[in-house]
């Protein structure tokens, strides 16, 4: 299923000849009609940094190990045959011999006369012999241009090209043999089966540079029925070629991948819809997101009328020299808005710094155009390594079960909430990116969107003795702080592990220390001890004694009560301190216009 949408996907994605692929080629061999070289000068300025040259169509043969030349491009090896510092000499020379005979084979079936300028090159030029520039290496790709004209963008050449390769790979020896002609499990069609994959999938993290394959069984261990190699999944080459550029053209766009650690996934749709859900995904825009969410709540736009076209989402990860499938998701565009609606509204949630609403977030951070440093969900799960997030050391099922979850709705998995508690308790905080899992995890198990309303900010009515023990905390917090302004350490930083987990062998000990701040706030600023006793009192009025402990799921109501009363102090501290400005203001009026 998978192979059969990505090949209907090719379709839309701009055509190139067939057995044709991206080179990037440094090197241009300039001769004239009679194959007297005029030059060799690169493609490009050579002002980047290892710069490699300009991309190409040129043809294109998978190869391994063996000696395949590519028709008129290759690299210096077999171009001009000469060799890398650690390549073998005589083996250097086979690849220059068949790169010459290939085209030989080439000038024979097209009677072109610039091959056969190619050939006089040949003939009358000692490569060896050449004088090349100080910054040429062998690794890096060539091509001929003859009067101006670059033979491999000739539809004769390209022709012939499809045609031989197209004999060369359906078997080791370059014939069709007759037991390879097989059922093609894309078109359905009895056609030969290629042996190996023309094109490998790019961009695969963890993957091989050359890239990686999608049908591969190059030991006895992954052979099934006796088919070797590609043979195990039975491909013609129309189809291999079509679904490999397909999946590399969605891994090579912006907007049709999302890359996380060690996984990656690319979203398709059938027909274009001009809504990118990689867009939303990784950097999603405020209006946008609410523009979503109000179409599909309240139903008023036309974004969420009963789009049918089908939306796939699939996830790759590399292992070992192939492409490990890891999820596959095949939905219409209407049921992936409405679950991204979801997703996004589950992720509201009071600022604890500003007590606005926090912005959407992404699935990892990213800098902004301000090259401020936009945190995603993912982040603040990763340990910190030298001050950064080492996102590479997550399990690739976080990011799996998050994009899963927001394209194909349902509940996240309680394990998810165990990773951000432990972390909390690791770094004796909560984030905002912790608090909005921990609040998506555990509403996500509720389908019913009135009960996800609640959640986004402090709840008075919220008797649930864990949800008030975070609050206390919270509030425990502020006495010691309006006491100690400056103070370096808080008691969060050394007890919100012990805290969250067993409230009752902690609570007492810290109730005694907040009496001992509120006497010296009694003393110095009786406001402010007013307000926090107040707080303290509203507070342990819901609670008839501590729990001991606490399950997993009190735990992230524990963060979440924290953060929340965290949110609310500060909001009315901006508050407060907005409401006194006001009231100097108008004071200094009236003074001047009684003046």
């Amino acid at each position: 299923m998978l192979l059969q949408r990505l090949k209907e996907y090719s379709k839309r994605i701009p055509s190139t000849p067939s057995m044709y692929g991206k080179m990037v080629i440094k090197w241009i061999i300039d001769i004239d009609m009679d194959g007297q070289l005029q030059g060799i000068i690169p493609t490009s300025d050579g002002e980047k940094k290892n710069d490699k040259g300009k991309s190409f169509l040129a043809p294109h043969i998978g190869r391994a190990s063996g000696i395949k030349a590519k028709l008129l491009a290759d690299n210096g090896e077999y171009v001009l045959g000469k060799a890398r510092k650690d390549s073998d000499t005589a083996r250097v020379k086979e690849c220059n011999r068949a790169f010459v005979e290939l085209i030989k084979k080439a000038a024979e079936c097209t009677n072109e006369s610039t091959i056969y300028s190619i050939l006089k090159f040949y003939e009358h030029t000692n490569c060896a012999e050449l004088i090349l520039k100080e910054d040429f290496d062998p690794s890096q790709n060539l091509t001929f241009r003859i009067n101006g004209i670059l033979p491999i963008d000739l539809p004769s050449i390209q022709k012939f090209w499809s045609g031989y390769t197209g004999e060369e790979t359906n078997s080791k020896d370059g014939d069709v043999r007759g037991k390879d002609i097989m059922q093609c499990l894309i078109c359905g069609e009895e056609k030969p089966a290629i042996r190996r994959l023309p094109f490998k999938i790019k961009r695969i993290p963890g993957g091989q540079t050359a890239g990686t394959a999608m049908i591969s069984a190059n030991s006895p261990a992954f052979e099934s029925y006796g088919l070797e190699e590609s043979l195990i999944a039975p491909t013609c080459q129309e189809c291999g070629e079509r679904f490999s550029k397909a999946a590399n053209s969605l891994l090579e766009g912006e907007n049709t991948h999302i890359t996380a650690g060690k996984l990656v996934y690319i979203f398709w749709t059938k027909e274009e819809t001009g809504f990118s859900f990689a867009s939303i995904l990784s950097k999603p825009e405020p209006g946008e997101v609410k523009m979503l969410v109000k179409s599909v709540f309240s139903g008023k736009k036309a974004a969420v009328e009963i789009d049918s076209t089908p939306f796939y989402a699939t996830a790759f990860s590399a292992s070992g020299a192939r492409v490990a499938v890891r999820d596959w998701l095949e939905t219409t565009v209407s049921n992936a808005q409405e679950n991204l609606a979801r997703w996004f509204k589950l992720q509201q949630i009071v600022d604890v710094y500003t007590g606005d609403e926090t912005l959407p977030s992404p699935i990892k951070g990213y800098f902004g155009k301000d090259k401020k440093w936009i945190s995603g969900i993912i982040d603040d799960l990763a340990p910190e390594v030298k001050r950064r997030r080492d996102i590479n050391g997550l399990s690739p099922n976080i990011f799996k079960v998050l994009i899963h979850a927001a394209l194909n709705g349902g509940a996240l998995p309680m394990w998810l909430l165990y990773q951000a508690v432990r972390r909390n308790r690791a770094e004796q905080k909560v984030t905002i990116s912790r608090a909005v899992l921990i609040k998506m995890v555990l509403q996500s198990q509720n389908n019913n969107f009135i009960e996800e309303d609640k959640m986004e900010q402090i709840d008075l009515e919220n008797r649930n003795p864990a949800y008030l023990c975070g609050r206390l905390l919270g509030v425990i917090e502020s006495v010691q702080m309006a006491a100690i302004p400056g103070a370096k350490a808080t008691v969060v930083d050394r007890f919100f592990g012990t805290a969250s987990s067993a409230p009752a062998s902690v609570f007492g000990r810290l109730l005694r220390g907040a009496q001992f701040h509120l006497s010296k706030l009694r003393k110095e600023k009786r406001g402010t001890f007013e307000a926090l006793e107040k707080k303290l009192d509203e507070v342990q009025s819901g609670l008839n004694s501590f729990p001991k402990t606490l399950t997993l799921e009190d735990q992230g109501r524990f963060a979440l009560g924290y953060y929340h009363q965290r949110a609310a102090d500060r909001a009315g501290a901006i508050a407060y301190k907005q409401s006194q400005q006001e009231e100097k203001n108008r004071k200094l009026d009236t003074e001047s216009s009684s003046a």
